[in-house]
């Protein structure tokens, strides 16, 4: 609301805040949105589970990108973003008193939702040091009885840390062992990643896990609010008993572009991932002429950087920098108490104004 305000004023702000795709939609997917307007029934209430030829879209998806074969009419569930599925998932599985491990730094969605639901959130600190990746030995050490579900992000937001398969396999081990179920959100996994891995391709994790993935990022389509969870029939029917009471399907046209763009070929990835490249150099001379540091080899469209030594707390370096200079990245604390010290910024912003920035620091 401060940046709004104050961009309102006249203030030449420049927003590396948020993950919102500046980019725009293949053509191809617009083009086929427009032509679906005339589609018999096309205006009219929708399937709850979306339409066939989306499900199997996205199971071919999975199986062309991940080598994860899934039964599109049982293992897909299409939705309205993954956020969406977030609080689908947790009230289909989750009870009030139930207790939700949730990732320190991580999503804020997943703690908000938690609470919605009445479930307790139980936090689990990652580290730079462990390569932002959960002690699974200390954390099976404390009481899991209580615990219901686990949310995962590889690659992981706000950091970009990567999750090799030999730790995804520790993760499914872990949820086995304590019977827990095990949810990857994973929306970032085709952005400036040059080994996309899914949860669900790891032997014995349909059994207890389950997958949400986007076209927000990967086809820029954040504000179409297409996503999917994908896993076992008989997890997926229990999230349909909920979203079924939620919404009345998603519009015709949409699921039709989300269509075009599950087939779109490796230039569009390719071709995209050229401009984050390209942006993401330029965001390492910010941070570095603001004397942060930072990991080169993460994925997503996010830098993750360290404030320099003896600054005292990341929202006050932010608010320093969006009163002096204009500019307005995000504090690593908005993430949570893990991200003290750190701040984030978006890729989602057009070179000239990363160069801009550069000059005004």
């Amino acid at each position: 609301r401060e940046v709004r305000q104050m961009k309102a004023q006249g203030k030449p702000i420049i927003n590396m805040g948020i993950g919102s795709p500046d980019l725009a939609p293949s053509e191809l997917v617009v083009n086929e949105m427009k032509r679906s307007m005339s589609d018999r029934g096309a205006h009219q209430y929708q399937s709850y589970q979306g339409l066939p030829k989306l499900r199997e879209a996205i199971a071919d998806f999975y199986e062309n990108r991940f080598s994860v074969a899934l039964n599109p009419n049982t293992g897909v569930l299409p939705l309205m973003g993954s956020k969406e599925g977030i609080m689908h998932i947790s009230m289909a599985f989750l009870n009030q008193g139930d207790g939700v491990l949730i990732p320190n730094p991580g999503y804020p969605t997943y703690t908000s939702v938690t609470k919605l639901v009445g479930a307790q959130p139980v936090y689990y600190d990652l580290w730079e040091g462990d390569g932002w990746f959960p002690d699974l030995d200390r954390l099976g050490r404390e009481n899991m009885g209580n615990i219901k579900l686990m949310w995962v992000n590889y690659p992981h937001m706000p950091t970009g840390a990567r999750a090799s398969k030999e730790q995804l396999e520790e993760l499914v081990a872990f949820a086995r062992e304590h019977q827990i179920l095990l949810v990857n959100d994973n929306p970032y996994s085709f952005i400036l990643n040059q080994e996309p891995l899914s949860l669900l391709g790891l032997e014995g994790a349909k059994e207890v896990a389950l997958e949400l993935n986007s076209l927000s990022k990967t086809f820029n389509m954040a504000g179409w609010r297409v996503g999917m969870v994908v896993g076992r029939e008989e997890y997926i029917s229990a999230i349909l008993r909920v979203k079924s009471n939620m919404d009345s399907g998603m519009f015709h046209g949409i699921q039709k572009g989300a269509i075009a763009a599950l087939h779109c070929g490796d230039t569009w990835y390719r071709e995209l991932n050229e401009v984050y490249a390209t942006r993401r150099q330029l965001m390492f001379k910010l941070a570095t002429t603001l004397h942060c540091s930072f990991d080169r080899n993460t994925a997503g469209m996010f830098v993750w950087a360290k404030l320099p030594p003896g600054v005292p707390s990341s929202e006050e370096f932010i608010d320093n920098l969006l009163h002096d200079k204009h500019i307005f990245v995000a504090p690593g604390t908005i993430f949570g108490s893990q991200g003290e010290g750190y701040i984030r910024f978006s890729l989602c912003v057009k070179e000239a104004e990363i160069e801009e920035a550069i000059g005004r620091i």
